[in-house]
């Protein structure tokens, strides 16, 4: 029983100093400053210009502001787009197209506080746009092509807080780093509790076992057996955990940050277990596109991987 509450209290102080000392102040000011942007409208004026570039790939203009607030801001960012979307009879292969663009890009609240340890924001964001495009336009021009969705006329993309443009510069910014914070405390339990099981896959062997099955493969493509931990957290508990497990063994050298820029591209995206069951939640329409958009998204990470291998 001793054993058990000192795992928790470790996994707890961990959890703690990664959410307090490196999410919380990143977190703070990219949602204050993307708050004032999109208050002013410049996000609302970027998506509508980027509109017609992206219905190339299968995306419409509501579509860009999803990408932007997930590059920008966190995985959960896309949401609230996403259902307007679900709401307002967007065509299914756009929702699909838009979904798989989301899960194959690199998710805010995971890069930003590891590009505090080595990872190269600008190539992350990079390869997610190459990827996200790639996704999308495989879901929409191959995997959906069937669906019998009527495509619909988008309607001009608004800003998403009309009612921040009686308040003042601070005031948008002060309620963006509110947000941030939000943000931030309801991702600390999900951290927690992964950081927690990671220690205990670790006490029973089980994360031994997973370095021998995995160790071979990884080998191939250049990561080290330190890897298969975060990685396997990724896949399990989301982006959140996987930036965490990576911090926390990175601080005790077992990774470099190479072997970090090497596996981002395969690591740093919604595409996890977590993930796809909280986008599927956004909307009927959405749960039924929702296979689409995963394997469009597998297409999309696995070239987004493929060009961080070849970079690093």
């Amino acid at each position: 029983m001793e054993q058990i509450i000192a795992v928790i209290l470790d996994s707890g102080r961990t959890g703690l100093d990664m959410g307090l000392y490196i999410l919380l102040p990143i977190m703070v000011v990219m949602s204050a400053f993307m708050k004032l942007l999109d208050a002013k409208g410049v996000l609302s004026w970027l998506s509508n210009l980027l509109a017609p570039f992206a219905r190339i790939f299968g995306i419409p203009g509501l579509g860009i502001f999803a990408m932007i607030k997930l590059l920008f801001v966190s995985f959960a960012g896309p949401i609230a787009t996403l259902a307007l979307m679900d709401r307002n009879g967007t065509s299914r292969r756009y929702i699909a197209a838009t979904l798989a663009m989301v899960l194959a890009m690199s998710q805010a609240n995971a890069t930003f506080p590891l590009s505090a340890v080595g990872l190269n924001i600008g190539v992350i964001l990079i390869t997610s746009v190459i990827g996200g495009l790639a996704a999308a336009a495989f879901t929409y021009y191959v995997l959906t092509r069937n669906l019998t969705d009527p495509d619909t006329d988008e309607t001009i993309v608004k800003s998403t807080a009309p009612e921040e443009e009686k308040k003042t510069v601070i005031q948008i910014l002060g309620d963006g780093g509110q947000e941030g914070m939000k943000i931030v405390f309801s991702m600390l339990p999900m951290l927690i509790l992964a950081i927690f099981l990671v220690n205990v896959f670790e006490a029973t062997g089980v994360i031994s076992l997973l370095s021998s099955l995995l160790a071979p493969m990884l080998a191939v493509i250049g990561l080290p057996e330190a890897t298969v931990l975060p990685i396997v957290t990724k896949f399990i508990a989301g982006g959140t955990a996987f930036m965490g497990i990576t911090i926390d063994l990175m601080n005790d050298g077992l990774i470099s940050v190479n072997e970090l820029n090497r596996m981002a591209g395969f690591a740093t995206n919604p595409l996890d277990v977590a993930g796809i069951a909280i986008f599927a939640a956004a909307g009927k329409r959405i749960s039924q596109v929702i296979r689409y958009a995963v394997y469009g998204g597998l297409f999309g990470m696995t070239l987004r991987g493929v060009l961080h291998l070849l970079i690093f």
